[in-house]
């Protein structure tokens, strides 16, 4: 995969995504073969030919300004994030680095120092592709503690966010609106795709996922970004019971980031973020994995032609 598909891809995907009454163009009451905007529709609204528009999603231009960015950008109806995620896409198409592979992830002395500050506040440490680089006791009860503690302490298997999302079980049924949350995390992964378009590791993941969930491939063709630095998520945890979290991701510019769970003051979920951090005071420092209260079970694979849960 390539700055140049990746950006007709998008273009073509979000192209199909905005139907004509969304931007105020007659139909007539036409039938139409294909679904959204036509090429000539999208470069009319960009104010750009159409035949330039073609090329771009042909990646056969590398020369788009930013305000012809800007322009396709407000016809797409582009949010701010996408945007950025288009100015890069662009940018990889035109600049093609080769062999350049991001450096390998590591959680500095500082990150550990701040994530054993943290305490009861639940934390892990996040690489750009998941991967999960630390955590803290808290952090690895609440979102993983059917896993061994010392997981992520060894590169070759260490837990990944998103696999865990889309193909464990037990992470599955941790989220009660587990399509949100999944969207979250592809959309968040289309970002750091157009971060590193030369990343063969997010290409494998992607490809995996992709191969082994049809659910992740259907959301990932759907070329949806999203920064998901902030959200809320309803959690059904199998010690605690229901509760409600707002995920929030600590980062200084493009490294490892500390993904921290709270919860509202006075709150019940607050009052089961306690007393789950009570359970893993009075457990031994090996022992958090053995308040899971069952084992690591994987989602079968999904056939290909499956559908996204609703």
């Amino acid at each position: 995969m390539n700055g140049t598909s990746h950006l007709g891809d998008f273009l073509r995907t979000r192209r199909a995504q905005l139907r004509p009454e969304d931007v105020g163009v007659p139909t007539y009451g036409e039938r139409r073969r294909v679904p959204g905007l036509r090429r000539e529709e999208l470069a009319l609204l960009a104010g750009v030919s159409v035949s330039y528009y073609t090329r771009l999603e042909q990646g056969q231009s590398q020369s788009a300004s930013p305000e012809v960015l800007d322009a396709i950008a407000r016809a797409l109806r582009l949010d701010e994030s996408e945007v950025r995620h288009l100015r890069r896409l662009a940018r990889a198409d035109r600049q093609r680095p080769r062999g350049r592979r991001p450096a390998p992830e590591r959680v500095s002395e500082a990150m550990r120092q701040l994530l054993d500050a943290l305490g009861d506040v639940p934390a892990v440490v996040l690489g750009r592709r998941s991967d999960v680089l630390a955590w803290n006791r808290l952090g690895h009860v609440l979102f993983a503690g059917h896993l061994a503690p010392e997981a992520p302490e060894s590169a070759a298997g260490r837990p990944n966010m998103a696999r865990l999302v889309f193909l464990d079980a037990h992470t599955r049924a941790l989220y009660a609106d587990w399509p949100g949350k999944a969207k979250a995390v592809v959309g968040n992964l289309r970002l750091v795709a157009g971060r590193y378009p030369d990343d063969g590791a997010l290409h494998a993941l992607v490809g995996e996922l992709s191969s082994r969930s049809s659910e992740f491939a259907s959301m990932w063709a759907d070329h949806r970004v999203r920064a998901c630095s902030v959200a809320a998520y309803a959690m059904r945890h199998p010690l605690v019971g229901a509760l409600t979290v707002t995920q929030q991701t600590l980062s200084h510019g493009p490294g490892p980031g500390i993904v921290v769970a709270t919860a509202e003051s006075d709150s019940s979920s607050r009052a089961a973020l306690t007393l789950l951090a009570q359970a893993v005071r009075s457990a031994p420092p090996t022992g958090p994995a053995a308040l899971a209260p069952e084992p690591l079970r994987t989602v079968p694979p999904s056939p290909t032609s499956g559908t996204p849960a609703p």
